[in-house]
């Protein structure tokens, strides 16, 4: 496993600015600070035509703050983030340690983007113990290499349950690039009484037709990105699950899903664009 160093880092930064970065796109929406001029100027694009796009990013953030907090409150200790992008307020570390205060939890972040991981490796220099938290350099379209990395990392064993996170990922693997095959191989690797989360944007039962076109414009504004994009029903992203038991309350709108009182759209949790469950290996 070869991490990166801070100079290599700084220089992945200066060199990712041709174009909107998604990670950092989201990264503004939330209220974070690892975003540069192009990146703004192309969420606030996308604000223009979906307003309410900042609240959807913020509700997919706080639906992993609580998915991550019930995971360890329910035993596991290790967290395998797929597609874990910058890390910000809330990070899964952060959440998990919070939940164990033993600080018994490990968390490996995984990016395929060069720039995601220079940022994880500058931000988590200030807030990771290095001996139970790493960001590494894998692909999700690339599962044997990927889950190879994941047992050279040192730090996670897959003998033993692990969270996997797929948070707010789903929505940029189109199914002709087989979303399906891809988590059927990270399914059949965990081990018993581990735990998928997974949540992505729907376009389940816009409110109107000018909330759909405009979900398909925002289709289409991606596509000039580092990700484009693929919006899905509750149905089409059921499968993603693999008939695994869901827990209580199921797969739902993200802010219906253990709400605090944080939780945007608590009280309309079909208005947040966001769906997600967790579900139990059996």
């Amino acid at each position: 496993m070869t991490m990166i160093d801070h100079d290599a880092a700084l220089k992945a930064v200066e060199n990712s600015l041709d174009r909107p970065s998604a990670a950092r796109v989201y990264d503004y929406f939330i209220g974070g600070d690892t975003h540069y001029a192009i990146d703004r100027n192309f969420a606030e694009k996308v604000r223009e035509r979906l307003p309410l796009m900042g609240d959807y990013c913020k509700t997919s953030r706080q639906f992993l703050g609580r998915a991550v907090r019930h995971c360890a409150e329910l035993g596991i200790k290790q967290f395998v983030d797929i597609g874990s992008g910058l890390p910000t307020a809330g990070n899964v570390h952060e959440v998990a340690d919070e939940a164990r205060p033993q600080e018994d939890t490990h968390v490996l972040y995984i990016d395929n983007e060069p720039i995601a991981l220079a940022h994880s490796t500058l931000l988590l220099a200030d807030t990771a113990d290095p001996d139970r938290h790493h960001a590494i350099a894998a692909d999700l379209f690339d599962p044997e290499d990927l889950w190879n990395r994941v047992m050279d990392s040192g730090i996670i064993d897959v003998r033993e349950p692990i969270a996997l996170v797929v948070n707010a990922v789903m929505h940029f693997i189109k199914d002709e690039q087989d979303p399906d095959g891809l988590l059927d191989f990270y399914r059949d690797r965990l081990a018993p009484g581990s735990l998928l989360v997974l949540s992505q944007m729907t376009n389940e039962n816009p409110a109107n037709d000018e909330e759909r076109q405009a979900l398909l414009d925002i289709l289409e504004y991606y596509e000039t990105t580092t990700n484009p994009g693929f919006l899905r029903t509750m149905d089409e992203f059921r499968r993603f699950f693999g008939g695994w038991p869901l827990l209580e309350p199921g797969l739902v709108y993200a802010p219906a899903w253990h709400p605090d009182e944080k939780t945007i759209f608590a009280a309309s949790p079909s208005e947040s664009r966001v769906i997600g469950g967790i579900a139990r290996k059996p």
